[in-house]
C-alpha cells in the first residue's frame, strides 16, 4: 500500500523516505518593511485560519508558477522577487497527505484586495498571530523569517499536530 494512503497515528510510524504525497501545494509570503502579507482563508483546507496565500499545484505547473498564480487569484497582486524558502510534508491520520513548497517574495505589483477566497492582512513580523494559524507555523516560520532553508515533516489529526521534525539547511557560501 502506498505510504500516503496508510493511516498513521504516530509520527515515528511514517517512513518519510518512501512517503508519497496525495497532493502538492504552495505557500508564498510577501515581505515588506518588517511585515508579512498574510491572509484569512475563507474556504477550503484551513478555512478561518490565518496563513500565507497558496494552493494546490495544477498538472504541468511548477511550484513557483503555482505560488504566483495563487497569490494573483487570492489577493489580486503579482509577487516579485520570488525565491524558494523551504518544504513542508504533511501527513494526516485520515490518510490525506500534502507536500508544500514555501516561497518568499520581496515585492509585488497591484493592490492587495479582498476576494471570495481570502482577506489580506499585513502583519508585523514580530507580532505574527500564531494562535490563529496552523500549529506547525510557529515551528518553521521563524526559520523562513531568518532566511534559513528548511524541510519540515508533520503529522496531524485534523487541526491537532501529533508530531514533527524540522531539518534546517546550512547556508553555503556564495
Amino acid at each position: 500500500m502506498p505510504e500516503a494512503t496508510r493511516t498513521h497515528t504516530t509520527f515515528d510510524s511514517i517512513n518519510w523516505t518512501d512517503w508519497v504525497p496525495r497532493e502538492r501545494a504552495t505557500l508564498l509570503f510577501i515581505r515588506r518593511d518588517g511585515e508579512l502579507l498574510l491572509i484569512r482563508k475563507k474556504r477550503g483546507l484551513g478555512a478561518g485560519k490565518i496563513n500565507g496565500p497558496g494552493g494546490r499545484i495544477d498538472p504541468g505547473e511548477t511550484a513557483e508558477e503555482c505560488a504566483i498564480r495563487e497569490v494573483q487569484e487570492e489577493l489580486c497582486v503579482t509577487p516579485t522577487g520570488v525565491k524558494p524558502a523551504g518544504e513542508l510534508l504533511f501527513q494526516f491520520v485520515d490518510g490525506y497527505s500534502l507536500h508544500g513548497f514555501v516561497f518568499t517574495a520581496t515585492g509585488y505589483q497591484g493592490t492587495p484586495t479582498d476576494t471570495d477566497e481570502a482577506a489580506p492582512l499585513w502583519t508585523p513580523e514580530h507580532a505574527i498571530p500564531y494562535h490563529e494559524m496552523w500549529a506547525d507555523d510557529r515551528i518553521w516560520l521563524p526559520f523562513m523569517l531568518q532566511g534559513q532553508s528548511f524541510v519540515g515533516r508533520f503529522l496531524f489529526d485534523g487541526d491537532a499536530m501529533l508530531g514533527y521534525d524540522v531539518e534546517v539547511m546550512t547556508a553555503t557560501p556564495e
